[in-house]
């Protein structure tokens, strides 16, 4: 023995002797184990095996000790006495499949790769159902994902079981990004417990990383729902994941086919629709409306569904550009036949408010819209949400007029009467937009600071924005005036001034050169030009944005409208998709690239 380990084993022979002959202060071996796991703590673990070796063989692999033990055995290297402990621990615990992974475990430090092997395989051969789960997660603290692996399927054969332990190989191979196991699992899944669908959604959403990924389940799952047309978990699935890609024309597919599956009365439908109109994709909506109305003319969404189609398509109209003012009419005379088929009622409110919207922002007849609005909003047991909906669109038409003091008093009632709520931030939102196009710009951020809190997304969303623009701009322009002008300008939009609107753009451009709202004022311009049907001006204009280095703010914003200019305006797919294309590669951080992406898919022909 060397001679410092002789003055080592002196210190604590001494200790214990010391703490033997004082056992009325409290030692016993319990304390002489917390105090080697002290200094196993500590990484002192020639102290540690001092201490423990005196311990009573059986004490030595209890399962408070045993691991403590084992490990600064190999710690220090001492590989002999490590196996000899963890045999000895497998004899007196073999209902403890753990220590025969220590073993293993043990071969495997040693650098006796074939030994480890063989003593894991023999776990394993004599493996017990209630021990897989345990083993199972030896193997994969002491970091073996492919022994973890063998321990489910060696419970899986035990069990009798296609399924059994399936949860936990799914999250075994998110973990290992072993993707073709995890879609093998996951379908193997839920083809048998329809109730897993929720898990498997959740761990799908932390596998599926890259786009290859995503492909590779659509088509497992297209198989899968041809294959197995009664199997609606393969349906679900699939809607799931079409709608997680924003393939609602796919997705409309498998929810029409889950409505009739479940006599669902058109609701999921309805649903689905929904979300495409707020994603913008009007054809998927215009579909999913149109089922239901002709499907379930008679059920409890029938009229619903006809006014939500009426809507999607105005919603359509309203966003091809030019506007075509022949659409716009056949969709009043449509709004009009729905009103006299179904009533003027307060669940036909929301008819008369875009038959007001159409007369005021397309057909420029305020009045005509007024008198809507005042019609709902004196409508006998209307709801107060129903009334003050008609309040605001009211207040817009005021503003329309030029008298924004009518304006500002009923998005305050609003305010009011929906304190902390979405329609009650719409109307303080509305309000703030009001002190903005003032040049109230204090005001405004009055407004904005408390919208930044809004529950509704969206809604926060644009406070954060106008908030930014205004802060931004008032920096070095202290007084405001470009931003004054560019807010008059916006203005001018609302009103739907658009030729007086690029005029007033233009003038900014030449009074404020150089003015950090350029960028801005371009891809305003651009927007408007486009409205007119002016496709050749909007991209010249946006090219003005992505060539020059200093827009970079505003790149990837004008390089994504680009691209659908002339995608849905000028029908070049070739170049909209070598345009998507650069969105996805130029700006991978952008908030466009999941759209890019699918449409760039779409173009490419990936869907077909």
């Amino acid at each position: 023995m060397r001679p410092h380990s002789l003055i080592l084993a002196a210190a604590l022979l001494l200790a214990l002797s010391a703490q033997a002959q004082d056992s009325s202060k409290g030692w016993t071996p319990v304390s002489g184990i917390a105090l080697a796991n002290d200094y196993a703590r500590r990484g002192e673990h020639e102290k540690t095996v001092f201490l423990l070796e005196k311990l009573p063989g059986a004490e030595q692999t209890s399962p408070g000790v045993f691991p403590v033990y084992l490990a600064s055995l190999q710690a220090l290297k001492r590989y002999k006495d490590a196996e000899k402990l963890a045999k000895k621990a497998t004899k007196q615990h073999p209902e403890d499949a753990t220590m025969g992974v220590a073993l293993g475990g043990v071969y495997a430090m040693a650098g006796d790769a074939p030994a480890a092997e063989k003593q894991w395989q023999k776990v394993l051969s004599q493996l017990a159902p209630p021990q897989v789960q345990l083993v199972a997660a030896e193997f994969s603290r002491r970091e073996l994902p492919l022994w973890a692996e063998r321990t489910y399927l060696r419970g899986r054969t035990l069990a009798k079981n296609d399924t059994e332990y399936a949860p936990e190989l799914i999250r075994l191979y998110t973990q290992s990004q072993n993707q073709a196991q995890v879609l093998a699992e996951t379908l193997r899944l839920i083809a048998l417990d329809e109730k897993q669908l929720p898990f498997v959604r959740n761990m799908l959403q932390n596998a599926l990383r890259e786009e290859k990924d995503f492909d590779t389940l659509e088509k497992l799952l297209l198989t899968a729902t041809q294959e197995h047309p009664e199997q609606a978990s393969y349906s679900e699935l699939l809607l799931w994941l079409q709608m997680q890609r924003r393939d609602f024309a796919g997705a409309l597919v498998q929810a029409r086919a889950l409505d009739r599956r479940g006599r669902g009365a058109g609701i999921r439908v309805m649903e689905l629709a929904a979300i495409a109109q707020q994603n913008k994709d009007y054809e998927s909506a215009i579909e999913g409306f149109g089922y239901v109305a002709r499907e379930y003319r008679a059920g409890p969404y029938g009229n619903l569904a006809r006014q939500r189609l009426l809507q999607a398509r105005e919603a359509q109209v309203r966003e091809t550009y030019p506007v075509d003012l022949t659409k716009v009419r056949a969709l009043v005379a449509d709004y009009e036949s729905l009103l006299t088929e179904q009533g003027r009622t307060p669940d036909t409110a929301p008819v008369l408010r875009n038959l007001a919207n159409l007369h005021a922002f397309q057909l420029n007849d305020r009045a005509r819209a007024m008198t809507l609005l005042q019609e709902i909003i004196d409508m006998p047991r209307a709801g107060n949400d129903v009334v003050d909906e008609a309040k605001v669109t009211l207040g817009d038409l005021y503003l329309l007029k030029a008298e924004p003091w009518e304006a500002t008093l009923l998005y305050s009632q609003v305010e009011k009467s929906h304190k902390d709520s979405p329609l009650g931030y719409e109307a303080k939102l509305r309000n703030a937009r009001l002190s903005y196009y003032a040049g109230d710009f204090k005001l405004a951020q009055s407004h904005l600071d408390i919208l930044k809190e809004a529950t509704t997304r969206e809604i926060a969303n644009d406070a954060m924005q106008l908030s930014l623009l205004i802060q931004d701009n008032t920096v070095e322009d202290t007084l405001g005036l470009g931003l004054r002008a560019f807010a008059a300008v916006e203005q001018l939009v609302f009103q739907n001034k658009i030729s007086e609107a690029i005029t007033g753009l233009d003038q900014l451009l030449e009074k404020f050169p150089g003015h950090p709202l350029s960028d801005d004022t371009y891809y305003l311009k651009a927007q408007l030009q486009r409205r007119t049907g002016d496709f050749a001006a909007a991209t010249a204009t946006l090219e003005r944005i992505t060539n020059n280095p200093k827009y970079d703010v505003l790149s990837d914003d004008a390089l994504f409208l680009l691209a659908r200019i002339q995608e849905e305006d000028l029908k070049d797919k070739a170049k909209a998709q070598e345009l998507y294309n650069q969105v996805i590669t130029k700006y991978p951080g952008s908030i466009y690239v999941a759209e890019a992406r699918k449409r760039f898919r779409k173009l490419r022909g990936d869907g077909v």
